[in-house]
């Protein structure tokens, strides 16, 4: 009776640990870039049962009107208004974010164990270095942990697609790759930018237009695009493949 125990037992660990934990993982340089890159995607996809995770890189202090009490704060405000169960920090210094092997080697078991489907990482060009040096981590990240005969924790695991969110400090003129409805989610995604007051409306009272209107306007531009209310742009460096398009717009 006890070895028929053990047995199952083991084979529901075995079970286990093949399990995926998350559909989809966000990845983030800084508390509040998911939210203004992708809140409405975020929030979508949790509304279709997805298990959705986000996953800072840094505390993303200092900044002028923050503390670190004050950014996990808005951080855990902004997570509850969109529905995510799961959000982490990585840890890695703000402002000095660099594709360190070992920052690399954090990033890799992170995704052994949480194991998504899909990444999600910044687009690749920016004038902010913490997003471009976050991107390049992601890359790199994302195939190290794919890696057999290594040091990373976990099993090795290579999720299927990396698609690039929007949430540039460049002037630039996105040319996406598709651009997801986010309509009935974009007053979720407006309310999860303003739980960070710190950074987007403290200070910045008489400054017009407000961050807040030009988020709005740059997502009713986006949703013009595709013929929707409101709409989020992604870009990706590989070909999206199409079982059939019974599905697009």
């Amino acid at each position: 009776m006890a070895d028929k125990q053990s047995g199952e037992r083991a084979k529901e660990l075995m079970e286990t640990k093949t399990i995926e934990l998350l559909d989809m993982l966000v990845v983030a340089p800084h508390p509040d870039d998911a939210e203004l890159g992708m809140g409405g995607a975020i929030a979508k996809m949790i509304d279709l049962g997805w298990r959705v995770g986000v996953l800072d890189l840094t505390n993303g202090e200092p900044t002028p009107y923050g503390s670190l009490e004050t950014r996990v704060a808005e951080t855990r405000a902004a997570s509850e208004t969109l529905g995510l169960s799961w959000r982490e920090n990585l840890g890695l210094p703000n402002r000095f974010l660099e594709a360190t092997l070992e920052a690399r080697a954090k990033l890799a078991n992170v995704i052994r164990r949480v194991r998504p489907k899909w990444l999600f990482a910044p687009y690749w060009e920016d004038a902010h270095p913490d997003h471009i040096a976050a991107t390049e981590l992601i890359e790199a990240a994302r195939f190290w942990a794919k890696l057999t005969k290594s040091e990373l924790a976990g099993d090795p695991y290579y999720p299927q697609r990396v698609f690039h969110y929007y949430c540039v400090h460049l002037k630039h003129v996105a040319q996406p790759a598709f651009v997801l409805d986010i309509s009935e989610q974009w007053e979720r995604k407006a309310a999860a930018i303003d739980c960070y007051a710190s950074q987007f409306s403290i200070g910045r009272e008489h400054v017009s237009p407000s961050l807040a209107e030009r988020v709005r306007d740059e997502a009713a531009y986006w949703g013009k695009m595709i013929g929707t209310r409101f709409g989020e742009p992604f870009n990706c460096r590989e070909p999206i493949a199409l079982h059939d398009l019974t599905r697009l717009l």
